[in-house]
């Protein structure tokens, strides 16, 4: 990997590994003080909630009124009819038993569900269909960025150069584990997270780190660690505001991997961190087989574990943030890259499918159900599979434009296409704030342009160091439209034109790089 390569993906996140209460976390930025009480309110939150290996929808959200097919079906993984918990005001729709704490999380106003959700061309593999759901991509077209990324690019355009500020002084995104995520990847740098590991927190805070080989690899690890170093401030101020804030419900069970991460997560909002986005996972959901007991009438064995996991954990972390007085300021999101077939297979489980459940969660959804039951074919192949009904892309416009208030323009410039948002979250929008200009205007800008959106042409106006600059404006799939500038710059303020009347309406993005400088700017031509 070239230096540049490794800059623009790697070095601006930074790495900020250390665990608490047992568990690994990744964040970039600075927290404020140590004390709860000093902390003030902070914007919206968005929690994702990654259910890894693709979840079975049909044992989760249970179309009863397709049931006597749904049997014939999956014969050896059908749960009883009887044992189905019903939701308050839907008819022939129902949750599986082991999930009774989220069945009273809608019966109580506080989840929205989506029926079948998924995308057109449907892909089977796990790591490409996480990638599509991660970069918000068409399922053929391939995107380096993530649809988050692309939305903290737009809230705070000039990341990270000069971050953190007065402005925003915390990481814009953290995910708990150690898994690095594309969701975050901006167009240039990543916005918000990179690896973890528990040990390398106290190397990290030592610099006793064990010597490296004198290779090419080992000079850049040697590099990486000096940027790990520049950094421990934050990750000691970020374990400091963790331990401040204390969880407050007694709701979290015990060996819960996803309720571990929740408090987590609970613990960093009520501390009064201005993060916009969460990242949690659960994986195990990958169910060829043994999905089920057949000895308990199939409502015991390892999804319905998998599901109690889930529905216990995330009732415990909405109990939480109520009793913290925070949750009218969270969303939460579960998605997985796929559901499973229709039809059972011979090793009590399901294979690969297409369209499931998605659960909206909080005190700020729209109580209900979004769309109807799938229909369930008299007779069933292994081909056989559940029709989409809604992309998963309107809810990420929903939550764009009815959570984070983007106008129709910037949310169309983050998902790179139109999609119409859903009636799922109450209204919490006001007009564009003060805040919000802040927030564009936070760190340094080299780069910016006028107008945007524009229809023809567009200004570019940079700065230079008296340096080399290079200025590109590229697709979203990285394709090279244009070099606009690739020369020495005197110091100063400079302005470029950059013609567009022969480029189709779209998403475009114009990058500046300087030295260790990368900076973005996505432009927005429209007809």
């Amino acid at each position: 990997m070239k230096r540049r390569d490794f800059l623009k993906k790697v070095a601006p996140a930074s790495l900020l590994p250390f665990a608490i209460n047992g568990q690994p976390i990744t964040a970039y930025g600075k927290l404020l003080g140590t004390r709860a009480e000093d902390f003030t309110e902070t914007d919206k939150v968005l929690v994702l909630v990654q259910l890894n290996g693709g979840n079975d929808g049909l044992n989760t959200l249970i179309p009863l009124d397709q049931y006597q097919n749904l049997t014939k079906a999956r014969p050896d993984v059908i749960l009883p009819e009887d044992k189905v918990l019903s939701l308050d005001g839907i008819d022939g729709t129902g949750l599986h038993p082991s999930m009774s704490k989220m069945k009273n999380m809608f019966d109580e106003g506080k989840m929205h569900i989506v029926q079948s959700v998924g995308y057109p061309n449907q892909n089977y593999s796990h790591f490409r269909s996480t990638d599509i759901w991660m970069s918000g991509s068409n399922s053929d077209e391939i995107l380096e960025s993530g649809w988050v990324g692309r939305y903290l690019s737009e809230e705070w355009p000039n990341y990270p150069n000069g971050f953190p500020n007065e402005d925003m002084e915390d990481p814009l995104a953290i995910q708990i584990g150690s898994l690095v995520s594309q969701v975050c990847q901006g167009v240039a740098v990543n916005m918000g997270f990179a690896l973890s590991n528990p040990t390398n927190y106290y190397q990290l805070l030592t610099g006793n780190y064990p010597d490296t080989p004198n290779t090419w690899a080992g000079k850049e690890l040697d590099y990486l660690r000096t940027v790990a170093r520049q950094t421990n401030e934050y990750s000691v101020k970020i374990k400091g505001a963790a331990e401040s804030a204390t969880n407050l419900s007694d709701l979290y069970p015990e060996g819960n991997r996803l309720a571990d991460q929740l408090k987590i997560v609970a613990q960093l909002i009520a501390g009064g961190l201005k993060t916009r986005v969460y990242i949690v996972s659960l994986g195990g959901f990958d169910t060829h087989a043994n999905q089920v007991d057949p000895v308990d009438t199939n409502e015991t064995g390892y999804h319905a574990f998998l599901l109690e996991t889930v529905s216990e954990a995330i009732n415990a972390f909405q109990d939480d943030i109520e009793k913290l007085k925070v949750d009218h300021r969270v969303l939460g999101m579960t998605f997985s890259e796929f559901g499973r077939r229709i039809i059972s297979n011979a090793s009590t489980g399901t294979d690969h499918g297409s369209a499931a459940p998605l659960f909206m969660f909080g005190s700020k959804v729209k109580s209900g159900m979004s769309g109807t039951n799938p229909i369930i074919p008299d007779e069933v192949t292994a081909r056989d599979n559940l029709d989409m009904e809604f992309d998963f892309r309107t809810i990420y416009s929903s939550i764009l434009q009815d959570w984070f208030c983007l106008d129709k323009n910037d949310t169309d410039s983050v998902l790179l296409q139109d999609f119409e948002k859903m009636d799922i979250i109450q209204d919490v929008c006001s007009a564009a704030s003060t805040d919000r200009l802040k927030q564009k205007q936070a760190g340094e800008a080299y780069i910016t342009n006028y107008p945007n959106p524009f229809g023809y042409d567009t200004t570019v106006k940079y700065f230079s160091n008296g340096d080399l600059i290079y200025i590109s404006i590229t697709d979203v799939h990285g394709r090279l439209i244009s070099t606009l500038v690739n020369d020495n710059i005197p110091h100063g303020t400079h302005e470029i034109n950059f013609n567009a009347s022969n480029l189709k309406p779209g998403t475009y993005y114009c990058t500046y790089q300087s030295g260790l400088v990368t900076q973005t700017r996505s432009l927005l031509k429209v007809r």
